[in-house]
């Protein structure tokens, strides 16, 4: 069984973002669920920003939480995505 560090990221994620993830993840009725950010892509069109819901924590993952909710961002997209603002708006 491998060792997973838990500690926080340097991302805001903010309580409007968390609140309206926390909702989504309330309707999908799994409260094992976690928001992962990831990036994709790079080249001449740049990278393009995904949200999922993983229900696992990877080795490695960058792991903030607010309100509850665990927003979770591998490694590499973490290079990325430091010092990053994660809101939401209607």
């Amino acid at each position: 069984m491998m060792a997973i560090e838990t500690y926080d990221a340097d991302v805001v994620f903010t309580k409007s973002a968390a609140l309206k993830v926390k909702e989504l993840i309330e309707e999908e009725q799994n409260p094992e669920l976690k928001l992962r950010i990831y990036i994709s892509g790079g080249g001449c069109s740049g990278f393009q920003y995904g949200f999922t819901f993983d229900e696992n924590i990877e080795e490695g993952d960058s792991i903030t939480e607010t309100e509850g909710v665990k927003l979770l961002i591998d490694p590499i997209s973490y290079q990325y995505l430091s010092a990053a603002e994660i809101d939401y708006k209607e």
